[in-house]
């Protein structure tokens, strides 16, 4: 008997790579919004559009999901600051630029600095694979550092020294990383005031040390 219902379409099948990118940001913003422990694997399949065994095709374990993210974010953010610090331009230029991909990293991928920096898992599993991609962001993001005020490993070729360089770069990345979770919360800001502000906190200082201006404790 004839119908006038139109020809079904058939469901397109999606590349392996489209899928798990889908897994993936459907896993980061729920990480990131409710925690590891608050984030069900049922969850993630249900906001990703497919099924919990079909998700397990791509990642064994909540865990390693979890720790793909981590990596994943390190790799984006790295990239980005390579990409942005070392060219062209003085380094004020260069500190510009890379404030300014920063802040449109962090505009497109807003749940990403929350779960990096923020979540504690309490899996001991978790727990060190967190601190040695933290651990690896910093290092490479203090060689990139390093590299451009051409500091060296020791203050007696007038560098920074490694230590001092470390904690330098820890104190930026830290900094950026409370700016980005309060920006999450205050989206009116417009990235242009975001870029001035990590300018006017993080560059004005970062110069006068480059340029051999050292603090003291005062004599008492």
């Amino acid at each position: 008997m004839p119908t006038n219902l139109p020809p079904r379409t058939p469901r397109r099948r999606l590349p392996a790579a489209e899928r798990r990118e889908l897994i993936e940001q459907a896993a980061i913003a729920l990480f990131a919004e409710r925690g590891y422990h608050g984030t069900a694997i049922d969850e993630i399949a249900r906001q990703a559009g497919i099924t919990p065994p079909v998700l397990y095709d791509h990642f064994t374990s909540k865990a390693a999901l979890h720790a793909r993210l981590l990596e994943r974010t390190r790799d984006e953010l790295l990239a980005m600051w390579r990409q942005n610090l070392g060219g062209g331009g003085t380094l004020e230029e260069q500190l510009v630029r890379a404030f300014t991909a920063w802040a449109a990293y962090v505009q497109a991928n807003p749940y990403a600095p929350r779960m990096f920096f923020r979540e504690s898992t309490g899996v001991e599993d978790i727990k060190q694979a967190h601190g040695a991609i933290a651990a690896d962001a910093n290092g490479a993001l203090a060689a990139i550092i390093g590299g451009l005020t051409g500091s060296g490993a020791s203050a007696d070729d007038g560098g920074v020294p490694a230590t001092a360089l470390a904690m330098t770069t820890e104190i930026i990345r830290g900094g950026l990383t409370e700016l980005a979770i309060w920006w999450t919360d205050h989206p009116e800001i417009p990235a242009e005031a975001i870029v001035a502000i990590a300018m006017n906190t993080l560059w004005l200082g970062f110069e006068r040390t480059i340029g051999g201006e050292r603090w003291s404790p005062p004599t008492p």
